[in-house]
């Protein structure tokens, strides 16, 4: 597959805080894998794959980044409490 070879403007301002071409491009790379596990459209291990490091290197970049790995609705959340006060009630007998 062809690489796709885009133009981005960055304003000056963004320039003062050490940006060059090589981390404008890391970053854009990054947002766009970002975007693609956040929308589910890949597992952390492919968008390890496509930023060149490791699914637990991938799953530390999102902590770092401050972007959720795991993203449960408060009912999903509640669920997964009562599986494990199930568990510990099990483990108990």
């Amino acid at each position: 597959m062809k690489e796709g070879i885009f133009e981005i403007r960055v304003e000056p301002e963004l320039l003062k805080f050490g940006f060059n071409q090589d981390k404008v491009q890391r970053r854009v790379n990054e947002w766009l894998v970002f975007s693609l596990f956040t929308d589910g459209v890949i597992s952390s291990g492919k968008a390890g794959k496509l930023l060149g490091i490791t699914r637990i290197e991938f799953i530390n970049l999102l902590q770092r980044r401050g972007i959720a790995y795991i993203n449960y609705t408060a009912q999903e959340l509640d669920e997964e409490f009562e599986a494990v006060k199930s568990l510990e009630v099990h483990q108990l007998e």
